[in-house]
């Protein structure tokens, strides 16, 4: 096996040029390379590489390489600030169900009598239990929030809980809960508890995906998303009667949160995505921002989405 050998910002930068990729200002591209990592970096070069000799296309920049590197740097800020306002929500949603329901202490909310009662998922109920007493356990007297529960009144209420646990953890639950309390939650975002059970953990994955500064724009969720009515709307196009775009793209994760967040906080979102994409186009010659879009799944009339309003939802 070859290993992989320390290549220092000269030597990666003659790796570039070698590849095709235009250079002016070394000294700016070493300070990028050195600041940013040439291996993540590199990590954008397939829509600016001929699929022949892999090399890049004639004329294009560092500068553009760069541009794109920085626009997924953006619109992964732009959905992680509201996926957390997604994963909050839920988490805060969930807590006032089963509080409401079963009580505010963890040996009342905390039974696997209020899950489900389906023997398939019974391991995965004194699972997920167990997974819930440990993060008690290890946050108890470390967490602000949890410590000045445990401190003055001996026991952790679900909604201070559900601050230290994770939003996988928060999304099993949800999957194992008894169907009247999937319902009732499911109702507060006027969706299906089966829909809102397949949306969670593609919700928590693109969470995770955007804390660790993971490749964004591309990405491809192994599940599919159920046709929607925004599909429908937007007149995506169809191949072998399946929709071509917003099924496990990144459009999809768009329409997801069209779907849980307010009406104004989608709307906004969107202004920061379009922003953004206008910088890149700007900042393009070699390639299209068109061919950006087509990666993320976004149609053509993306825009449009968020000028549904929710009441034609159903």
């Amino acid at each position: 096996m070859i290993e992989k050998q320390f290549k220092s910002l000269d030597e990666q930068i003659d790796i570039f040029k070698y590849k095709g990729l235009e250079i002016t200002d070394e000294n700016y591209v070493k300070n990028v390379l050195l600041r940013e990592n040439y291996f993540f970096l590199n990590g954008y070069r397939h829509l600016f590489v001929n699929l022949e000799n892999r090399n890049f296309k004639k004329g294009t920049r560092f500068e553009e390489l760069y541009s794109l590197f920085l626009f997924d740097r953006t619109i992964r800020n732009v959905l992680f600030k509201n996926l957390l306002i997604i994963e909050n929500n839920l988490k805060s949603i969930i807590s006032y169900q089963l509080s409401r329901k079963y009580g505010y202490r963890e040996k009342d909310y905390l039974r696997t009598k209020n899950f489900t009662r389906d023997n398939g998922k019974q391991r995965q109920v004194n699972d997920l239990i167990k997974k819930m007493k440990r993060q008690i356990r290890v946050n108890g007297t470390q967490h602000s929030a949890t410590l000045h529960y445990v401190s003055n009144y001996g026991y952790i209420p679900l909604w201070i809980l559900v601050k230290v646990l994770s939003f996988g953890i928060v999304s099993e639950m949800y999957s194992i809960l008894k169907t009247e309390d999937q319902n009732e939650i499911a109702k507060t975002y006027n969706v299906e508890a089966d829909t809102l059970i397949v949306y969670l953990p593609i919700l928590a994955n693109y969470r995770n995906l955007c804390a660790h500064e993971d490749i964004l724009y591309d990405n491809k969720t192994q599940k599919e998303i159920d046709d929607t009515i925004y599909h429908r709307i937007l007149n995506i196009k169809k191949e072998k009667g399946e929709y071509v775009q917003g099924k496990n793209d990144l459009f999809a994760l768009i329409i997801i949160m069209k779907q849980l967040l307010q009406y104004e906080e989608f709307k906004n979102m969107s202004i920061e995505l379009e922003n953004a994409i206008q910088t890149l186009n700007y900042n393009l010659s070699t390639i299209k921002v068109d061919e950006v879009l087509e990666k993320m799944g976004f149609p053509m009339n993306w825009k449009e989405l968020s000028k549904i309003e929710r009441s034609v939802d159903n």
